[in-house]
């Protein structure tokens, strides 16, 4: 990957040059946004309605499901969705990012009660799906709102907010900056991506934004491949969550393509994915919390990254044409495959970041420089905890 792939107008205005955290961050963020807005227009339907409604397989942006009568045509009115258009995903990503900027160190529960509901209930900005400036608040599931009600109005113990809530990826989808702020550490990311989800989510809901967040770092870490991080992801995962990772991804390895993995990656995630098969239509279990069922959309995102090879283009495009939740699926691969180093494609990331009118590259550019600063911060910790040990008779402390 070269650094002007994935540069935003004023980096290649100045000439800059990124260091490989830069790109890393940057591809992952980037990454994600274009895969959210490629799955949106087409999120929750199957992959034979897909093909049926776009003359074959999605290969790029495409305009709403409903064409022009997006802003009437339930079930999506009144989001417009497609042309570019980036979802929540992006939405609660860029959000997520905007309180490490606060924060500028490590983030827990409190932070999201104390930083996040705030900024999604007082602060407007344009909502691509909308074409109108709002609340964030407006914009989200009701999944997401539970952070609001839970927290601003119930006044719930942020540690333990999430109880209650339905079980779904609505805290994963979000979590690539955790991963990314703990590079190269995917138990470190685990831990901290659990402590915050725990506003939002419990179950396998929460658990899955751990290792998403695991799987993130371990993209980031210098030589990763698709194996590596579903390895890292292995190594974290716990109950129906880790195995539903190791069935579909051992399905996965099979092939090289995403079409034809398109039924099988469904068939392995199945028997752990609540929702059933009629997505628009979940299931009387759907969503409950278990310790045997998994989220559908990280092992089927980690699946696509390992048929794809870690190719940005392949990886999102089978999320995409997967359906379902495919936004999220999409947003969960492309921050996958960004991290890992394979480009985002120029066209896409320049047409999506001009329809939903936000500067893509800003946020990573703001993540890195927390992420440096948050590393220090930990360096020190780290050698004040060593010299203490080692004043208590302990291994003298590291250079």
């Amino acid at each position: 990957m070269t650094p002007m792939q994935l540069k935003g107008p004023e980096e290649e205005r100045a000439g800059l040059r990124s260091s490989a955290l830069d790109e890393r961050i940057t591809g992952a963020l980037v990454g994600a946004a274009v895969g959210d807005a490629l799955g949106g227009p087409v999120e929750g339907y199957s992959p034979e309605q897909i093909a049926e409604r776009h003359g074959g397989r999605v290969r790029g942006i495409v305009g709403p499901w409903h064409g022009d009568a997006w802003r009437t045509a339930r079930p999506l009115a009144p989001y417009h969705k497609g042309d570019g258009h980036v979802t929540d995903d992006t939405l609660m990503t860029h959000a997520l990012v905007r309180v490490y900027d606060r924060v500028r160190d490590h983030l827990d529960a409190y932070a999201l009660a104390e930083h996040l509901v705030p900024d999604l209930m007082t602060e407007p900005r344009w909502i691509p799906e909308l074409e109108a400036e709002a609340l964030p608040l407006h914009r989200l599931f009701l999944a997401e709102k539970w952070l609001v009600a839970r927290l601003a109005y119930g006044h719930a113990d942020p540690r333990e907010a999430g109880v209650g809530n339905i079980v779904n990826c609505g805290a994963a989808m979000y979590m690539a900056p955790v991963g990314l702020v703990n590079a190269a550490d995917p138990r470190a990311a685990y831990a901290e991506a659990l402590d915050v989800a725990g506003a939002h989510q419990s179950s396998y809901g929460r658990e899955a934004a751990g290792v998403f967040a695991a799987a993130v770092a371990a993209a980031a870490t210098p030589d990763a491949t698709p194996d590596s991080v579903v390895a890292a992801c292995l190594a974290t995962a716990k109950d129906g969550t880790r195995t539903a990772i190791e069935k579909v991804c051992e399905t996965a390895r099979g092939y090289d393509e995403f079409e034809p993995a398109l039924g099988p990656l469904r068939a392995a995630v199945a028997p752990y994915d609540t929702v059933g098969p009629d997505y628009r239509a979940p299931s009387l279990a759907a969503r409950r919390p278990s310790r045997l069922h998994s989220i559908e959309e990280l092992p089927v995102a980690l699946g696509m990254l390992v048929v794809s090879g870690g190719d940005y283009r392949q990886a999102v495009l089978g999320s995409v044409n997967y359906g379902r939740d495919c936004d999220s699926i999409a947003t969960m691969a492309g921050a996958l495959a960004g991290a890992l180093g394979s480009p985002v494609p120029e066209d896409w990331a320049r047409t999506v970041a001009r329809a939903s009118r936000l500067d893509l590259w800003r946020p990573a550019r703001t993540l890195a420089r927390v992420t440096r600063e948050i590393f220090a911060r930990d360096v020190e910790r780290r050698r004040a905890h060593e010299r203490a040990f080692a004043a208590l008779g302990g291994a003298p402390c590291s250079d």
